[in-house]
């Protein structure tokens, strides 16, 4: 294929992003970038029964955070517009007039009760999957079997109707797919789906292709779950002449449950923990709540190369990616065709390394707004420090306030088991008197004073580090483990140190 390539990512604007719908937003664009080309944003609304508000909006936020760039969208515009399917509802009925009057389509007058009356009479037949297909379309109310005159009086009459593909007998439809290789359906087993309803409205399988033949669309990348729609796509490709400039597929495969069993899902999220979302998402309808990566604390490198890698494995050993080294790496040929479990606990390690990799000076931006709210008023060499000691101890960005709270104001609790087995020991309470004069006469303080003045006391009284420092850590701290003890203390402070240990040997002296 000689043509720009230009890849769409084609979401419904019925709730938020699901994992497996952002992660095949990711590949679109990780493809597109590969290839010099066109990431496009298209909103499919054709089904308004099931339009969510703020659904759109809520889209087009989660790719932004997450790093997907739109070269084309409703708020980009582009060539190739309206980009939002309800907007083009006027460029859909010629194509299927089109159809209609070449044969490969057809006009049906079915109520609701007449199509479940005619599957339960296949089910009695033990039918096992009743269909609207070359077999049923004989009998039932359509173009193909009422006379031509009736046809007419009924769309005079304006009954309601559809207008469904006509699906050949017996014929073989054959694709080829860049992940799974060459797929072959029969058209028997199809049945011959609605492309246009009643308000004037495509489905997604008309307005699907249509679209894609008008923004010339190259490469269409989507979830497994729309392969058995395909052949349907093909033949529509087939009636309308448009063979020539199919796009080439590749159907991604399932995210699963981290079980393996099973496609992961927003309950699956809940019950076990963890965000399936990209963002925090609040049904406008039902209230619901359903927390998201960003607000759990995720970077959005983190994220975007933790979800390249399910599914898509580059080959070697090298696990973290740049969003560029993603792009210069990512071919749809490396996607798996098996589904890809779900691990949060590998999700919450990329995060990690990444926190670890940002500058500080990046991650002080970043966490400015948190220090802001807590009303915590510290200078910016100050908080660097103390980003500094907890970088390798939070695994979220939202940790470093709730690791790190005792900096900015007094333990609101001890760990007692931890200090009482120590405390008692007899000449720890002396010793520990001995170093809180020490600080308190001390003119320097910086965290090689500090080591001195403790191990000097400790080797006085022949004591092990394992029975002194947990105790010193505890006082300033409430914790027996954190950061550094010595820079710890530092960036606290002399006098808030020396009120720290006061207030501890009095509640612990009781």
């Amino acid at each position: 294929m000689n043509r720009p390539v230009r890849v769409r990512f084609a979401p419904s604007p019925t709730g938020p992003l699901h994992l497996g719908g952002v992660r095949t937003a990711l590949y679109n664009y990780l493809f597109a970038k590969k290839n010099g080309g066109k990431f496009i944003l298209r909103i499919e609304d054709t089904d308004q029964t099931r339009f969510v508000p703020g659904a759109e909006e809520y889209i087009m936020e989660s790719l932004q955070w997450a790093g997907m760039e739109l070269d084309e969208g409703i708020v980009e515009g582009g060539d190739f517009g309206p980009y939002r399917q309800s907007d083009r509802k006027p460029l859909y009925k010629k194509y299927v007039d089109q159809l209609l009057a070449a044969g490969h389509a057809y006009i049906a007058f079915d109520t609701p009760e007449e199509l479940d009356e005619m599957r339960e009479k296949l089910k009695a037949q033990g039918v096992p999957n009743p269909a609207y297909n070359h077999v049923t379309r004989q009998y039932m109310k359509n173009s193909l079997s009422l006379p031509a005159d009736e046809v007419q009086k009924r769309l005079e009459e304006q009954q309601p109707h559809v207008v469904r593909i006509k699906v050949p007998r017996n014929e073989e439809i054959r694709f080829y797919d860049i992940i799974r290789g060459w797929v072959v359906f029969n058209s028997s087993q199809i049945d011959d789906k609605v492309i246009f309803k009643g308000d004037g409205m495509p489905t997604y399988h008309m307005a699907n292709i249509v679209d894609d033949y008008l923004m010339q669309i190259t490469h269409v990348i989507r979830g497994e779950e729309w392969l058995p729609s395909t052949p349907i796509h093909v033949l529509l490709y087939k009636f309308l002449g448009w063979e020539e400039i199919m796009p080439e597929f590749a159907h991604l495969p399932l995210i699963l449950k981290p079980d393996g069993n099973g496609k992961l899902s927003k309950r699956d999220g809940d019950r076990l923990g963890f965000p399936v979302f990209p963002l925090n998402w609040t049904n406008p309808e039902t209230g619901e709540q359903s927390m998201g990566f960003r607000e759990r604390g995720f970077l959005p490198e983190a994220f975007m190369n933790m979800l390249a890698f399910l599914g898509w494995n580059p080959g070697g050993t090298q696990e973290l990616f740049s969003k560029e080294e993603l792009i210069e790496a990512f071919s749809l040929e490396r996607v798996s065709k098996s589904g890809a479990k779900f691990d949060f606990e590998k999700a919450k390690w990329f995060n990690q390394q990444y926190i670890k990799a940002r500058s500080v000076d990046s991650l002080l931006e970043t966490l400015r707004p948190d220090f802001d709210k807590a009303g915590i008023q510290k200078t910016d060499d100050f908080l660097k420090k103390f980003i500094s000691l907890f970088t390798d101890r939070v695994t979220f960005i939202k940790e470093f306030l709730t690791e790190g709270y005792y900096v900015f104001e007094k333990p609101r609790q001890y760990d007692e088991p931890q200090f009482n087995k120590r405390w008692q020991k007899e000449n720890i309470p002396a010793v520990f008197n001995t170093i809180l004069a020490e600080i308190e006469g001390s003119t320097e303080w910086n965290s090689a004073v500090i080591e001195t003045l403790i191990k000097d006391a400790m080797h006085a009284n022949s004591l092990k580090p394992g029975e002194v420092m947990p105790v010193f850590r505890i006082m300033i701290s409430g914790e027996a483990g954190g950061p550094p003890l010595f820079e710890l203390a530092e960036l606290i402070g002399r006098e808030e140190t020396i009120e720290r240990m006061k207030a501890a040997i009095a509640h612990f002296s009781r």
